[in-house]
């Protein structure tokens, strides 16, 4: 093969390289082609999500929209129809609103499936709800599970799982949590006494109840002992100690026409010339209502004509007037002698302004010695703002000496006239009509809160064999636990109870001295019950010294207390002297040598009862056999 000549070579190796360029153009043509296809796509997807996260959020606000209106809905439906229909509806779209994840849409549903409210009780999906609401950082999802979780319903029983729901519950600004927490901090529950973190939590739930009673007067509410319902009241009579025109007011805030009767009731006294019908008429038009509009001149008219008459009422409605400058100038002097003649007739109200003006220095020289006076006297009339005063000067020690106790027990009080107490007819109507599950998460809720009648009525309750949202091994050492924080509050069934639980062991381990103790504790408010127990104690050495002598007396005093402890006192008593008098006899212990321990074994370890049962019927039939010859005997005469 030739070699190629150096020419053509030179020509080769001059084209070869001519050829790169060219191709390299193309390529970066190509490659700027595709990074401009790749940047439009870019934009394109861009723009496209751009819209469809406008569609999204364009879709969202909708939903949010669409809850709020049918929340609203079903709340007003719920707020004034009285048929199980339209409440059955309005929550159908209630839960239709939830769906669409409005939060207070799902607090509703989930208390409702809770706690029973027109709706079957349904553990499991209330806390599938509340779970799902703390997540999304609802402050009452937080406290109803630390109450679940305090109590072991639908969840694991946890104690410091429920301290730390209540704790971010009490964060978030839940009253109930911090009514809860101060509760606990101020008997040392899971927690360590602590009278200041529990005044600081108490201060903040009174203040928001204060402010809401000085707007308008809130109905009591009759904690009905389930245990005792016979003694206290009907099944129908729910509202008690409380004046007519004070009723009809709770009827209105429910959206109730009966507030119409209420005023044409009060207008036809004040035209028959009563002066009580004067003067509620006036406190009507003062604040208005649906029934009236809102008047200042009228209500001073009205006011003036009871006054007239002399009313306590009508005199502390011009004293207002005058005090607030409504309708007329304003004028401390002339609104604080109207109040000074209406709290010398005993009127609470009125005693409760002078303590106002004393307090505050409005009107008159501050005095916090006279203000406490006047505080103190409205608070034994029963006026739950004067309640709210006195806390605050016991707490700052303004015008006494500060007590932390006296405080948080005075806020306490007031803490408890929160709108939440209305839970008590709830779970008393739920009771009586056999909703036991029902009423019992309603009353162990309250009894969170450190109500004591809720807590002797969750107790007993729990003592019941209905209750089936709770392990059966769980029932009795939680009823131990409601039992015996109604009696650190003084209740003296529930301390009774509490020893009845140590003495048998129920709930707790056997222990006869405790069980002493706390019928002690009951005996010293005079229950018979108590002081039956006691002498029993007394006579078999039971935790407390043996001693015959206090057994007999104890024995008297509980027959001497109650009637009813009569029969078995007297039963008891029988036992004793035959036992004493068993134990006394020579010829007893000679000729038989026995000892009782012996008959124990022999006859059982209740032979005693067997004696008394013998000595019993054998005075029966005595008895029977002196009647029979007494009615044979007046035969024979009649003959």
């Amino acid at each position: 093969m030739k070699a190629l000549p150096l020419a053509l070579l030179a020509l080769l190796a001059l084209r070869v390289p001519a050829q790169e360029p060219e191709k390299s153009f193309e390529n970066q043509t190509e490659d700027n082609v595709s990074k401009q296809e790749a940047l439009n796509e870019s934009q394109r997807l861009s723009v496209k999500d751009t819209f469809s996260s406008q569609e999204e959020q364009a879709k969202k606000e909708k939903n949010e929209e669409r809850g709020r209106h049918l929340y609203k809905t079903s709340i007003k439906i719920l707020k004034h129809s009285k048929r199980k229909k339209e409440k059955n509806e309005a929550y159908q779209l209630l839960t239709k609103a939830a769906d669409l994840g409005n939060l207070k849409a799902m607090e509703k549903l989930a208390a409702a499936l809770l706690f029973g409210y027109h709706v079957p009780q349904n553990i499991t999906a209330a806390v599938a709800l509340y779970e799902t609401l703390a997540e999304k950082g609802s402050h009452k999802g937080q406290t109803v599970l630390g109450f679940m979780s305090s109590y072991g319903i639908g969840v694991e029983y946890n104690q410091a799982k429920a301290l730390l729901y209540y704790t971010f519950g009490s964060l978030g600004g839940n009253l109930i949590s911090q009514m809860i927490l101060g509760y606990r901090y101020w008997l040392g529950i899971n927690v360590p006494r602590n009278c200041e973190a529990a005044l600081i939590n108490y201060k903040k739930v009174a203040k928001f109840i204060a402010d809401k009673l000085g707007k308008h007067d809130d109905m009591p509410v009759e904690k009905m002992r389930l245990m005792e319902r016979s003694e206290n009241m009907s099944y129908n009579n729910v509202f008690l100690d409380w004046d007519v025109q004070q009723y009809y007011k709770f009827l209105a805030k429910r959206g109730d026409t009966q507030i119409q009767k209420a005023f044409y009731y009060f207008l036809k006294a004040a035209k028959a010339g009563n002066a009580n019908g004067m003067a509620f008429l006036g406190k009507m038009f003062l604040e208005g209502s649906v029934a009236v509009i809102q008047s200042n001149a009228t209500a001073f008219k009205y006011f003036t004509m009871a006054a007239e008459k002399g009313n306590a009422v009508g005199i502390w409605g011009l004293g207002l007037l005058y005090f607030q400058g409504r309708g007329v100038p304003l004028n401390y002097t002339v609104a604080f002698k109207y109040f000074e003649e209406a709290a010398e007739k005993g009127l609470a109200d009125a005693q409760l302004q002078l303590g106002i003006m004393y307090h505050s220095g409005t009107g008159v020289k501050k005095d916090y010695k006279l203000a406490f006076k006047y505080f103190y006297v409205a608070s034994q009339n029963g006026q739950p703002i004067a309640v709210y005063y006195l806390g605050q000067m016991y707490a700052a020690g303004t015008g006494v000496f500060r007590s932390c106790q006296n405080a948080v027990e005075l806020y306490r009080s007031v803490c408890e006239l929160g709108s939440w107490s209305e839970k008590f007819l709830t779970a008393y109507f739920a009771y009586q009509a056999g909703e036991t599950d029902s009423s019992l998460v309603q009353y162990a809720f309250l009894a969170e809160m450190g109500y004591e009648v809720a807590q002797s009525n969750s107790a007993y309750i729990l003592e019941s064999e209905k209750v089936k949202i709770l392990r059966e091994d769980h029932k009795y050492p939680l009823a131990f636990l409601l039992w015996k924080r109604a009696a650190a509050q003084g209740n003296a069934f529930a301390r009774v109870k509490t020893g009845d639980y140590h003495f048998y062991g129920y709930g707790t381990k056997k222990n006869y001295v405790t069980a002493a103790f706390y019928y002690s504790l009951a005996a010293d408010h005079h229950n018979a019950q108590a002081m039956f127990n006691l002498a029993y104690m007394f006579e078999h050495g039971l935790g407390i010294p043996k001693d015959i002598y206090l057994a007999r007396m104890w024995y008297a005093v509980a027959a001497k207390t109650s009637p009813d402890a009569s029969i078995p006192v007297f039963l008891a008593t029988l036992k004793l002297e035959v036992t004493v008098f068993l134990r006394e006899m020579k010829f007893f212990k000679i000729i038989t040598q026995w000892k009782l321990s012996e008959l124990d074994n022999i006859l059982g370890p209740h032979w005693d009862l067997l004696v008394v049962a013998v000595i019993v019927i054998l005075l029966l039939l005595l008895i029977s056999n002196r009647c029979a010859a007494g009615i044979q005997g007046t035969q024979q005469d009649t003959y």
